[in-house]
């Protein structure tokens, strides 16, 4: 078994220093001894046997219960090796054969029907919302970043997102929004405070509902933004403009008719619909066994070519798409570092098998999108043909207006502050504003 698993690597690694240490004490070196040496340890005959069988679920096994241990580097040094040879060679048969029983099978994976659905969005939502804050911005915007600009730190990106989304909506103040898998709150209150929509979002999330309902409440804008505990296919009525980021993942191929034709039933005949999600360059694929089993049961990031085809279904109109490339690689990379420095706490939340699960999680996250062909897309649809501007110039037109009300938000925020200084030593009432930070 050691020489097949010995073989599978000679044949993958052509580039770089791999050195791996084999169950009997031997150790043998891969690739053409270039760049940063990585490598790593098999502890026992059962793990060299399941990387033959099924890499792609049992290297994560073998690292996060420690029968794998990294010799040289960390963990993501050597899937960084690994995935950049992947990247041009041709995958080994213990890859392709579990990968496509998987594309056949992934339609019972993803069977995400009302309650099903919640309870796989609970897996990983509800956990500690103090592991979020670890690694996330101080908004906690748990999905692709948006980096206009050479240098921008994640918060700053995380802003740029968040416009970016309102300009392509062009809300006006009043329009009401409907915002389908609202997280922790940050777009809704976003969109509520420095657009004036009055945004209803819903979640499958208990722990995001109960955080983002208090969020709109400590702004004073609960009268404005509602949180709900909903499935949006359980919504009735009609919304201006309907959003959703980073939800779509959840939803699964076969629920994608059901998605683009509740939005169609929800969005109001001038409406605006727009989609932010992980995607695929590579064409329709399968989840990683690993991903599937221990992060995101349910999950699956498309390709465009599966989601299009129902968007025109669903009689939307398509007005626009944006690829994102590697925003997302940087994104995961400033999670990944901000996560590295605060393991320690990690630990003690939960335990060490769990920080390496999470180590693992977000480097080879990063890696598949910086090697493996994933990306970001940003998807519009309107009612209909009229209702958007004829060129794409509105969408930066919208962005710097909403910079200038940002900028205001963040004036009357830094007032309410001194303010609150001057009535906590008086002990009198101040009001409260809206908070929105300046980037």
């Amino acid at each position: 078994m050691q020489t097949l698993l010995k073989q599978m690597l000679s044949h993958v690694v052509q580039h770089g220093d791999l050195s791996v240490s084999m169950p009997d004490g031997s150790e043998t070196r891969f690739g053409d001894a270039t760049g940063k040496p990585a490598g790593f340890r098999i502890h026992d005959q059962a793990t060299v046997l399941h990387l033959l069988v099924d890499p792609d679920l049992y290297l994560g096994e073998a690292y996060t219960s420690g029968q794998l241990t990294v010799t040289h580097g960390n963990i993501y040094d050597v899937l960084k090796l690994l995935m950049a040879n992947l990247e041009t060679a041709k995958t080994p048969v213990p890859v392709r054969l579990p990968y496509a029983i998987r594309k056949r099978l992934k339609r019972l994976q993803q069977d995400n029907r009302i309650g099903r659905a919640r309870n796989n969005v609970a897996h990983h939502y509800d956990l500690s919302g103090d592991l979020y804050d670890l690694f996330l911005d101080n908004d906690r915007q748990y999905s692709c970043a948006y980096f206009e600009k050479t240098g921008q730190s994640l918060e700053q990106a995380q802003l740029s997102k968040k416009r970016h989304l309102a300009a392509k909506l062009v809300i006006e103040p009043g329009m009401k929004v409907l915002d389908i898998g609202s997280g922790w709150g940050g777009l809704g209150l976003y969109l509520a405070q420095a657009a004036g929509a009055e945004v209803t979002g819903v979640t499958l999330s208990e722990e995001q509902h109960k955080v983002s309902s208090r969020r709109a409440q400590d702004a004073g804008l609960d009268g404005q933004v509602g949180f709900h505990l909903k499935d949006y296919r359980e919504l009735d009525g009609k919304f201006d403009r309907i959003v959703s980021v980073g939800m779509f993942e959840h939803v699964g191929v076969a629920h994608y008719g059901e998605l683009f034709g509740k939005v169609r039933d929800l969005l109001a005949p001038d409406g605006v619909f727009v989609l932010h999600s992980i995607g695929r360059a590579d064409g329709p694929g399968a989840t990683s066994a690993w991903i599937q089993k221990y992060i995101f049961p349910g999950g699956y990031c498309p390709a465009l070519s599966e989601v299009l085809p129902e968007v025109e279904k669903s009689g939307m109109y398509m007005t626009d798409v944006e690829i994102l490339r590697l925003h997302y690689a940087r994104t995961l990379a400033e999670w990944r570092k901000r996560f590295a420095a605060h393991r320690k706490q990690a630990i003690a939340l939960y335990d060490e098998k769990f920080a390496r699960m999470w180590e693992f999680y977000l480097a080879s996250s990063e890696l598949s999108f910086r090697y493996l062909g994933l990306n970001n897309f940003q998807l519009q649809a309107a009612g209909n043909q009229y209702a958007l501007p004829l060129t794409r110039d509105y969408i930066a037109r919208e962005e710097t207006r909403l910079r200038a009300i940002e900028g205001k938000i963040y004036n009357r925020r830094k007032q309410a502050d001194r303010r609150k200084q001057v009535v906590k030593a008086s002990s009198v009432e101040s009001p409260h504003y809206p908070q929105i930070s300046k980037q």
